[in-house]
C-alpha cells in the first residue's frame, strides 16, 4: 500500500531516529513537535503518529532501511524532498551527536531525493546552527 506524503515524511523521521539502535525520547519528541509545527502536517490527525511510527519500525524489520526509503521517496513529491530532507536532519541532531549511522543514513535518504549538495548542507549547517548551545 502507498503512503501519503504525511506518512512517508513520518516514515523518513522515524528511520533516522532509529538508525543508531533506538528511538530516544528526545527524538520521539522533536517528531511529535515537527509534525505540530510544520505547515506540511497540516491538517494531519496527531492521534495516528503511534500507529504509523510502528508501521515504519515493522517496515524496517521486515525491507530494512534501503526498502523504507525507496517507500517514502515514491510518496513524496519533488517540490517537498528538500522538507523531507530538513525534517530527516531535524531529527538527526536532536540528540546533538551524530554517529556514524545517522550520517550514513542521512547521506541514503540525500541519494533517495536525489538533492544537491549545497542545499543538502544549508540545510545540515542551519540545524547544527539551531542546536548550539551558549
Amino acid at each position: 500500500m502507498a503512503l501519503s506524503v504525511q506518512d512517508a515524511l513520518i516514515h523518513l523521521m522515524v528511520v533516522t531516529a532509529s538508525s543508531d539502535e533506538g528511538v530516544s525520547d528526545r527524538e520521539l519528541g522533536i517528531i511529535r513537535h515537527l509534525i505540530e509545527r510544520s505547515p506540511v502536517f497540516e491538517g494531519y490527525d496527531l492521534s495516528q503518529l503511534e500507529t504509523v511510527a510502528n508501521a515504519a519500525v515493522d517496515k524496517t524489520n521486515s525491507a530494512g532501511f534501503e526498502g523504507v526509503l525507496d517507500q517514502a521517496a515514491a510518496a513524496i513529491p519533488e517540490r517537498l524532498h528538500d522538507t523531507a530532507y530538513a525534517l530527516a536532519v531535524e531529527v538527526a541532531v536532536v540528540d546533538v551527536q551524530l554517529p556514524q549511522e545517522e550520517l550514513r543514513l542521512l547521506e541514503m535518504v540525500r541519494d533517495r531525493l536525489d538533492l544537491d549538495s549545497l542545499v543538502t548542507g544549508a540545510i545540515e549547517a542551519s540545524a547544527r546552527a539551531r542546536m548550539r548551545k551558549a
